[in-house]
């Protein structure tokens, strides 16, 4: 039997149905973010794991109704999907592949449930989304959007009791996650007619938006990407805590995130102007002893809680 098949026992999912949605899910989840999906499948206990799936790829399938196809058309889409995502919350059984097995782990995880709602309440915020004129622009975003989105996943390791400061720290993380993202893929968002970066933080630099389009190697471009590059660094620097604000059996994927975000750091300051003409990936190297680190970390909590188990039950 398969890991996989393994997880899907191991969470109770039975029905050869919704076996086979999560399967689907797993596919669109690993085409994402290839590194964080094996992540996620090596460091996660088995019964969370098809459950982070699903709510992740809600999360992107809802994000690619967002961003997909003609501009004047996606506001129709994303309004018949938000309605199919609510008829599914109202009566707890839909059609669609990608929502039936986010019930189900909302029936396993109801907290999920408060998340999707507030994402759903939110979620508008990035139809007309083409760019920023200031900071605090881009920090209404992350409030309105990329906020609501993580929460969806991060839900699912949120410790028990009151979550004010892990709601914090997961903010913290895709404030800086969310900008490495902007300034790495510029050259694909201004191709899609977003400027991702504050207008007023290229003023800053002497830089114009002609200038980014173009791929234009000048010292101010040099200066704004590594400028950006910082506040992302920065920001990861700040996210760590939140290691420490996730229950033990979900570190290991947190702490991995965060290390895959500044190898892609690394990465992107290494290419400097070049990201104007495409993103940087990180260290495959680098990508696999962080995994490799934390596995070994995942292992051996998971043989201590093994061993407790075995002698609470000899008692």
């Amino acid at each position: 039997m398969s890991a996989w098949h393994q997880a899907l026992d191991a969470a109770g999912i039975r029905d050869p149905g919704l076996r086979e949605d999560y399967t689907r899910q797993r596919e669109l989840a690993a085409r994402f973010k290839r590194s964080a999906y094996l992540a996620a499948r090596m460091l996660l206990p088995r019964p969370l794991f098809p459950h982070v799936v699903a709510a992740t790829a809600f999360m992107h399938h809802s994000d690619n109704v967002l961003d997909s196809g003609p501009q004047d058309g996606r506001a129709a889409a994303y309004a018949e999907w938000e309605k199919l995502v609510r008829e599914g919350l109202a009566g707890g059984d839909a059609r669609h592949p990608v929502i039936r097995p986010l019930l189900h782990t909302i029936t396993a995880y109801p907290q999920v449930r408060a998340h999707v709602e507030d994402y759903l309440l939110t979620a508008r915020a990035d139809l007309d989304f083409s760019g920023f004129a200031t900071e605090t622009d881009h920090q209404a975003y992350i409030d309105q959007y990329s906020l609501p989105a993580f929460m969806l996943v991060a839900c699912l390791l949120a410790p028990e009791g009151d979550a004010t400061g892990f709601r914090a720290g997961c903010r913290t993380y895709i404030d800086a996650s969310q900008r490495l993202d902007f300034v790495n893929d510029l050259a694909e968002d201004l191709a899609d007619g977003r400027l991702t970066i504050p207008c007023e933080t290229l003023d800053r630099f002497g830089v114009t938006r002609e200038d980014l389009q173009q791929a234009r190697d000048l010292p101010g471009t040099r200066r704004l990407i590594t400028y950006v590059l910082g506040q992302a660094r920065d920001t990861l620097a700040a996210s760590r805590p939140l290691v420490d604000l996730v229950p033990p059996p979900g570190r290991p994927l947190v702490r991995a995130l965060i290390a895959f975000d500044e190898l892609t750091v690394t990465a992107a300051a290494t290419k400097g102007a070049g990201l104007l003409k495409g993103s940087a990936r990180p260290s495959v190297p680098g990508a696999v002893r962080v995994l490799l680190r934390e596995y070994v970390q995942a292992r051996r909590l998971r043989r201590d809680v093994g061993r407790r188990e075995t002698s609470t039950t000899r008692k």
